[in-house]
């Protein structure tokens, strides 16, 4: 998720999310699929690979012993069961975007998760010329409730390269309209969502001050208390070019911050 990232497709980069304000409606991708032993690399688990792999040095993603992912549609049909069988604990898909867009990988691919016992989760990606009450029905539309899911994820970052809105509203603006979206999330699954971020934004919007929700940071280029301070963090994304068996194409990969235990104790406490 996130507009800076690129996966490559048959040979191709495309970017994961674009705003529109247009529905948007298409088949899913069908990436070829890549041998994850090919692209092997240090710092993450032996049976994943990366195409564009860190120089990781300190504590590095192979520190986690949780694995998971996180997709649209532009990684096409998974095979989760070759995911699960590989090491994938977790995935949250793209569900929407702003207040009229589908991902239309969604629901093929969360039905295929839970059918393969891989826990799984909608996010929305925050389209900033759109009311933030607006976008949540648009979600809760989109996106029913499913006893066992993972909370649902607030994907919110700068569109800087949106074709339709580029707008960038004062931090407490954002952070206003973030507990509106989250509280309406909350109010109707039962649980609070997650927050997906990105370095600058985390910044520019002080979300720091924000309490009582799980953060999912995104840190390519360093372990998270290396780039975010003294953030609290749940969820770290290591990696925007991963490979990982049963994916097609490449896939952001991510790692629960705990050990097994933490994560089936979060699990518990959080599923809806």
């Amino acid at each position: 998720m996130g507009l800076s990232r690129r996966i490559f497709i048959s040979g191709a980069a495309l970017s994961l999310a674009g705003c529109t304000s247009k529905p948007k409606s298409a088949r899913l991708m069908e990436p070829r699929m890549l041998n994850a032993m090919q692209f092997r690399a240090d710092g993450i688990p032996a049976r994943f690979g990366d195409t564009a792999p860190h120089d990781w040095s300190g504590m590095s993603p192979i520190n986690q012993p949780i694995h998971g992912i996180d997709a649209a549609r532009y990684q096409g049909v998974i095979d989760w069961r070759r995911a699960r069988a590989s090491g994938v604990s977790f995935a949250w898909l793209k569900a929407s975007e702003g207040g009229d867009h589908v991902d239309p990988g969604f629901h093929q691919n969360a039905r295929a998760a839970r059918a393969a016992g891989v826990p799984v989760g909608g996010y929305h990606f925050y389209y900033f010329c759109r009311p933030a009450a607006e976008q949540a029905r648009w979600f809760i539309k989109q996106v029913k409730r499913n006893p066992g899911d993972l909370p649902p994820v607030l994907d919110i970052e700068w569109n800087h390269t949106s074709p339709s809105c580029q707008r960038r509203p004062a931090a407490a603006k954002v952070r206003d309209e973030m507990r509106v979206f989250l509280r309406t999330l909350e109010a109707h699954y039962s649980t609070k969502p997650v927050i997906y971020t990105t370095i600058d934004f985390w910044e520019d919007n002080g979300l720091d001050q924000f309490r009582g929700y799980d953060f999912w940071l995104r840190s390519v280029a360093g372990h998270p208390s290396s780039r975010y301070a003294d953030a609290r963090w749940t969820f770290w994304q290591y990696s925007g070019t991963g490979v990982v068996p049963g994916v097609p194409g490449t896939v952001d990969m991510n790692a629960f911050h705990g050990s097994d235990a933490a994560w089936r104790n979060w699990l518990a406490v959080r599923r809806q």
